[in-house]
């Protein structure tokens, strides 16, 4: 199967957050020592799932590594919410993992491109086909779920 195309939620004029989930865009995000590592900018969807696939998430400033490398997608699963706090977490980075994590400059994302993030985050990266989104790391519900 091929990857599908995804795309921003502010270019999909129909799609908006569901009713009783947050609008995390603009919301810090804090790796597993609860130290920030940047803020949600976006949330990359699968229109023909309907389904959010990544969060944008722009680095801090103490985190540039080039001048176009300042932003890295995270599958949604592996993100917990704050919702006292407007804080998202992810348990698997801090301020040095994220240093190896693959950059995101707005290309199409590739079948390769997703399991390099995947390995960043210690998971399993083997391509499962038609079945790749329905690992626990692009749970949504789980992620709107884990209001911390």
């Amino acid at each position: 199967m091929d990857t599908p195309v995804l795309r921003r939620l502010r270019d999909l004029t129909d799609f908006e957050v569901a009713d009783g989930n947050p609008d995390v865009r603009g919301w810090a995000v804090r790796g597993g020592d609860g130290h920030a590592l940047g803020q949600v900018h976006e949330l990359i969807v699968d229109p023909e799932a309907l389904k959010v696939r990544y969060l944008d998430v722009e680095l801090d400033t103490r985190f540039k590594r080039g001048q176009h490398e300042n932003h890295i997608l995270l599958p949604i699963g592996v993100a917990s919410l704050d919702t006292d706090g407007d804080n998202v977490f992810v348990p698997a980075l801090n301020a040095d993992t994220v240093l190896n994590y693959p950059p995101y400059s707005e290309i199409q994302i590739t079948r390769d491109y997703e399991e390099a993030m995947l390995r960043a985050l210690g998971l399993n990266s083997t391509s499962e086909g038609d079945r790749f989104y329905e690992r626990d790391s692009y749970d949504a519900a789980a992620f709107y779920r884990r209001r911390v």
